[in-house]
């Protein structure tokens, strides 16, 4: 995709019978289409001069990249609908919450499009505990029913309240109207189960946490053998409820994190093995014989550091196989790792299944961390809303950073800078066969939440529902720039990084190309100063620098 050398073009106009003695052809350099930038100095996707590539080999810090060579095909970029986002949204009148949902999925936004939803109750739900079954030992589901998704809430309860019918299906409801207004744009939406209702389960529990000591030692359960192929059904039958309220649902896990959270808010168990089961004699089955045939199933839907155990049983299985898409991944086993050489490995084995991040987000959000918050302005509550500083500099914590969870492990799990941790993640995924990659709630309150259970999260767009201003964090211009630049159809392309003196973690980088042979550059600097570095397509490179602490989006067309 490259231009022909001059000797070529000549070669080619004498083959061909062309006058001898015509001017010899000349090439054109490649100059980038676009470059834009959000950094620490305030840019929020702003235009940088575009550069002229020069003919040659660059030496150095060289990123190089081989838009012949490509690799999987990418499906989007996005995030999540929750009942929390949909609560929150409801605080602002109908015409504000319109224009910011259109600078979510609108075509001059940031037009997200891969998404994820919960089926039933999550942490991210304003009381939990919810199912669309509620009714005990209903083997038959005659009571199912959606209607807790679009019930909206009560201004008489819920204080604040701008339009008391919006919830999570009005929600997703509105983003797909967003969409079809748009030609040729479209929303896939991954749908994950927390739990089975507690009636279908071993503990008869949403959830049981454990004591205040030890609370990773509390309960999730697990489906009762009279109720797995009922939960099998209920699976389905949301499916089909969705489908008739004008939402297709492109894609399926069998429940949210299998290997539980500790029983801390709504969760259930499910083993490699009996997912396996679940879904190649109960599952996979009924989607088949449904108008949900071409739902891509996904497996596992937790922390990257299980895939290969899961992959491994599942993908191997000769009758499981064919009925799975892939396999779904979060990445909260670590705040720097991405976990590469796992994927490489898994796709090397299994080059026909999907790897796809569907949960991402600042969790443990205002939870002080041990020795204090790097913070120039000392940790205080909220001091992330309006505060871009925080989200471009290393103030957070996560679940693992005291030393008393982690032990020798804290070394995965250090205070990070936010941005770096979605950027780098999102970069480096893609690099390494993910195909999709979806943020948690888009839209929190200014604590990060409602959360039932006091899982508070930061999310790229965070709104006062007492006054409705809106802070759009640096996370959802980063976000909105992937989207913006990564679309469904596009292709990863082989990237090789020569680094020169930096350090590993200083500069990354990825790569995609469209059908029209248009090349995206995705690159971030961690670092506190600016970088030069050689951008080298074929036998032409270009000189590039990124500003300090930023991510850079380069286009060129080829």
């Amino acid at each position: 995709m490259t231009k022909p050398s001059g000797l070529l073009l000549l070669l080619l106009l004498l083959l061909t019978g062309a006058c001898a003695d015509a001017p010899p052809p000349t090439t054109q350099p490649l100059t980038t289409h676009k470059i834009v930038v959000t950094s620490e100095q305030g840019d929020r996707q702003s235009p940088m001069p575009n550069v002229t590539f020069k003919t040659g080999t660059a030496t150095g810090t060289v990123i190089s990249i081989f838009p012949d060579s490509t690799k999987q095909t990418l499906v989007g970029i996005g995030t999540s609908f929750t009942e929390s986002s949909a609560f929150v949204l409801a605080h602002l009148e109908p015409k504000k919450r319109l224009e910011l949902m259109r600078k979510i999925y609108g075509e001059d936004g940031a037009n997200f499009s891969l998404t994820r939803t919960h089926i039933g109750s999550c942490d991210f739900s304003v009381e939990g505990k919810y199912s669309y079954a509620a009714r005990p030992d209903d083997s038959a589901l005659t009571s199912f029913s959606i209607a807790p998704d679009e019930a909206g809430f009560d201004p008489a309860i819920y204080s604040g309240i701008k339009d008391a019918g919006y919830d999570l299906l009005p929600m997703i409801q509105e983003a797909l109207a967003i969409k079809k207004a748009q030609q040729d744009q479209d929303l896939k939406i991954i749908s994950s189960a927390w739990t089975a209702p507690a009636w279908m389960k071993d503990n008869e529990a949403w959830y049981i946490p454990g004591s205040p000591e030890n609370n990773w030692q509390g309960e999730a359960g697990a489906l009762k053998p009279q109720y797995v192929d009922t939960y099998a059904n209920y699976l389905v039958k949301y499916l089909d409820a969705y489908a008739d309220a004008g939402v297709d649902i492109w894609g399926l896990t069998p429940v949210n994190e299998p290997h539980g959270n500790g029983g801390n808010w709504e969760s259930m168990n499910f083993s490699p093995e009996s997912q396996n089961e679940f879904i190649k004699s109960h599952l996979g089955p009924r989607l088949a014989a449904s108008r949900h045939k071409n739902t891509k199933l996904l497996v596992f839907d937790q922390n990257r550091d299980g895939v290969e155990e899961w992959t491994d049983l599942i993908f191997a299985d000769p009758v499981t196989a064919p009925l799975v898409h892939g396999i779904a991944v979060h990445w909260y086993a670590s705040t720097v790792k991405v976990y590469e050489e796992t994927f490489d490995r898994v796709q090397a084995r299994f080059p026909n299944h999907a790897i796809i991040h569907t949960e991402g987000c600042i969790d443990n959000l205002g939870t002080d961390a041990p020795g204090g918050i790097n913070d120039p302005v000392g940790f205080k509550e909220s001091n992330w809303f309006g505060n871009d500083a925080f989200w471009w500099n290393p103030n957070a914590s996560d679940w693992a950073y005291s030393a008393s969870w982690a032990g020798p492990g804290v070394v995965d799990h250090p205070l990070y800078t936010p941005v770096h941790r979605y950027a780098r993640n999102i970069i480096v995924s893609l690099d390494h066969w993910v195909s999709g990659w979806v943020d948690w709630n888009i839209a929190l309150d200014r604590e990060g939440g409602p959360n039932h259970v006091g899982n508070f999260c930061g999310a790229p767009i965070m709104i006062d529902t007492e006054n409705g201003e809106i802070y759009y964090t640096p996370i959802f211009d980063v976000l909105a720039q992937f989207s913006r630049s990564i679309r469904p159809g596009d292709m990863a392309v082989w990237t090789k990084q020569d680094r020169g003196g930096l350090d590993a973690d200083t500069l990354h980088a990825c790569a995609t190309i469209n059908a029209d042979g248009l090349l995206s550059v995705q690159l971030l600097n961690t670092s506190k100063v600016a970088v030069a570095y050689k951008l080298q397509i074929a036998e032409w490179y270009a000189e590039v620098i990124i500003p300090a602490n930023a991510v850079q989006t380069v286009w060129v067309r080829l």
